[in-house]
């Protein structure tokens, strides 16, 4: 059995998107040879909430070590406040004495944290031990340089200059790559030469089984937030200006229906939750001024703050319909959208015509997906959903959930282990 070190600063019980892949991925790497460990944050000192429900599904065997990080009380008056600089000397000195110590074939940094990776090079030079990066999102890109400041991230001009340093010392070094959008991959190894001729995998996130059964099991614990006399469309992730141009559309559509048809459209609730990232009651609202401006404030239900990831699943699964959107990056890729389509619920996606996302919804069966960028308004298409959803009429769905097999978590593990034994190959003897 081949031995993996786990390099994940969020995990469970911490509720954040990028510690999915390991999450459910945990339970299958023994079925392809791999036995794990992880190296994780102490949850103290993040700011993302918790979820203990999320332990239920990590394997009782799966060895987790857990680190420090500095204060963000103290470091925050520096200015410091990521928590990936935050840990990263508890992560070297931790992972050194672990490495001392302990056999380990591969190290695998699979988070958004991603200055945590530049410990990578030093540890394979030190120890001999190669490395695996999973690009869950782009590290150094240019996106928002063309964005007016108040569309950029906070703390922009420092990021955008630090993660332009910090790539290259990670990446150069790397020994595989992962994303969930082959244009990640094919941008670094353009930018990057030197690993041109590495192994790499487009793998998307899998939806894995337990967690509609704990979700299911647990039901009774979670405040349903929807509205009881209501239409409820649901929408649950991240919020940005990036998605305004998939939801034009669906405002236009919305505000369209309201001014002809107000007995049906006014019974409609969109719902956007979780839309940010920051520690809870602090989120900006991204969605809601959109909503402003088509004049439908009152219809459009914007919560910044991230549910618990099983209250999550089942308020989609209270939901009447489901609503997905993707970014106006065409290099975006809506990596976690299995929730939805595990829901069985009606669903009307708006993506880039270019978005990868397109193929794995066409596989599934999704009937009302469209594209914000393509020759045709969509808004007519897009009304007569909304519509149907206000009166019941939408068709029971007719999903091809043998799909779901083919993206379930399993599936998902077997190409990691796959692109991990093409390492260790390419490793000199």
């Amino acid at each position: 059995m081949k031995k993996l070190l786990i390099i994940s600063p969020y995990f469970p019980p911490i509720n954040a998107a990028d510690m999915h892949r390991i999450r459910t991925s945990l339970p299958y790497f023994k079925n392809f040879g791999w036995e794990s460990e992880v190296v994780m944050i102490k949850p103290e000192y993040t700011d993302i909430t918790t979820d203990e429900l999320l332990l239920k599904s990590i394997p009782a065997d799966i060895k987790i070590h857990k680190v420090k990080a500095f204060n963000k009380k103290w470091t925050s008056k520096i200015g410091l406040g990521s928590v990936a600089l935050r840990s990263l000397w508890f992560y070297f000195r931790y992972v050194n004495q672990l490495l001392k110590s302990n056999r380990f074939d591969l190290i695998y940094f699979s988070t958004t944290q991603f200055p945590v990776c530049i410990l990578g090079s030093y540890w394979k030079q030190r120890f001999k031990i190669p490395y695996v990066i999973d690009m869950q999102d782009p590290w150094h890109s240019d996106y928002y340089n063309s964005k007016p400041k108040s569309q950029q991230p906070s703390k922009y001009w420092f990021s955008y200059r630090l993660n332009k340093y910090l790539e290259p010392i990670a990446i150069k070094s790397a020994d595989g790559l992962i994303s969930v959008s082959e244009h990640y991959i094919k941008d670094l190894k353009t930018r990057y030469p030197i690993i041109s001729s590495i192994p790499s995998a487009v793998i998307t996130f899998g939806s894995i089984e337990s967690d509609s059964i704990i979700s299911t099991e647990n039901s009774n614990k979670f405040t349903n937030i929807l509205h009881p006399d209501s239409k409820n469309i649901v929408y649950i992730g991240r919020g940005g200006s990036d998605m305004h141009k998939a939801l034009i559309p669906v405002f236009k559509a919305f505000k369209k229906g309201l001014i002809e048809n107000p007995a049906v459209f006014t019974s409609i609730k969109l719902f956007f939750i979780g839309t940010s990232y920051a520690p809870p009651g602090k989120g900006s609202k991204t969605i809601a001024p959109l909503a402003d401006d088509f004049g439908i404030t009152d219809h459009v239900i914007e919560i910044t703050d991230r549910l618990p990831y099983y209250h999550a699943l089942a308020t989609l699964q209270m939901a009447d319909a489901v609503l997905i959107t993707g970014s106006d990056d065409p290099k975006y890729t809506a990596s976690k959208i299995y929730p939805y389509m595990v829901s069985g619920k009606p669903l009307l996606a708006v993506f880039g015509i270019k978005s990868v996302a397109n193929t794995v919804l066409r596989e599934y069966g999704a009937k009302y997906l469209y594209h914000f960028d393509g020759n045709e308004d969509v808004t007519d298409y897009i009304y007569d959903f909304l519509a149907n959803a206000a009166l019941g009429n939408l068709p029971t769905p007719n999903y091809n959930t043998e799909v779901l097999g083919k993206y379930d978590a399993k599936n998902m593990s077997r190409l990691q282990c796959e692109l991990f034994e093409q390492v260790l190959s390419n490793q000199p003897l």
